[in-house]
């Protein structure tokens, strides 16, 4: 069965730390719209601006509130391997499943990131899944590196494909074909092609984030074979990919659009970040109504 999980944004107080208050909104906003699981302090989650103790509270903040409600992922993926690997076994006895990043700065040729998520996976307490987002690290992680790590660790059971065209998700599905492992991909407009394959189970993407109701409805249409439904509110999720290139980091802009659907939060996100052009902002809530109109006439 296919699945949507949002990688959620965080709401920054003025001094641009947690505001749970407002992180409770938006938590309560995505349950209620129906998706299948969070993915906690990813790249729309501006992870990078928390450090490790801090990421841990907050994590411990989202299960406590989510109390089950839904599956949850956290990204524990850190530069120091150590941090990495402390994050990621603290996380399972709150509940997630960790999802790690590749380290970034630096590259890595395919023996590197083997070795790397070789170790962690021996490490680690529980289950892991990998995080390939190659505009954010620098390096992809290879088909057949995966299967080789996945043959090493039976405890890695999934991917997000963050990648800018479908081609290696079908690769990847492809090599790990018969193994207990499940690919999401990393944007919304690969959903289709991602359960046209075996392992494919859904998307990880950030538009959800923005129109939970229209995403569950997409997913509850493709798992009940509805292909009439299916594709047209696929089309609904393309109309609204062009908000992705809105902006250079797209967290402001979907906790805008938060705003503009009338959730009572801090659209704040963190230095350098937190300016937009006012124009681009209508265009993208001009584009949002557009969409969120058309998905009415269609209920």
């Amino acid at each position: 069965m296919a699945k949507i999980i949002a990688p959620v944004v965080t709401i920054f107080n003025e001094e641009e730390k947690p505001d749970y208050a407002g992180n409770k909104k938006v938590i309560d906003f995505l349950i209620e719209g129906g998706l299948d699981g969070i993915l906690v302090l990813g790249s729309a989650g501006e992870f990078p601006d928390l450090n490790e103790q801090e990421r841990l509270d907050f994590f411990r903040f989202y299960a406590e509130y989510v109390n089950g409600r839904v599956e949850l992922l956290a990204g524990t993926g850190c530069i120091r391997y150590a941090d990495t690997l402390a994050l990621s076994n603290a996380v399972y006895e709150l509940g997630y499943t960790p999802m790690v990043i590749s380290p970034y700065y630096f590259e890595m040729d395919q023996e590197k990131l083997f070795v790397y998520y070789d170790r962690l996976a021996k490490d680690v307490k529980g289950d892991l899944y990998l995080y390939n987002f190659p505009p954010r690290t620098g390096h992809s992680i290879a088909p057949e590196t995966i299967r080789r790590l996945i043959d090493a660790n039976p405890n890695i059971i999934g991917l997000k494909d963050s990648v800018s065209t479908p081609g290696h998700t079908n690769m990847v599905c492809r090599a790990v074909e018969g193994k207990p492992f499940t690919v999401y991909s990393g944007f919304d407009d690969q959903f289709l092609s991602n359960i046209a394959n075996n392992g494919g189970g859904g998307c990880i993407g950030a538009l959800s984030i923005i129109v939970p109701e229209i995403w569950s409805s997409l997913v509850k249409a493709a798992n009940e074979k509805d292909f009439d439904r299916t594709f047209a509110l696929y089309h609904l999720i393309q109309k609204l990919m062009p908000i992705y290139d809105m902006d250079t980091n797209c967290s402001l802009i979907l906790k805008k659009l938060l705003v503009h659907r009338g959730l009572e939060i801090s659209d704040r996100a963190v230095c350098p970040f937190n300016q937009m052009n006012a124009a681009i902002y209508q265009s993208a809530a001009d584009l949002l109504d557009s969409v969120l109109a058309e998905y009415q006439s269609m209920r």
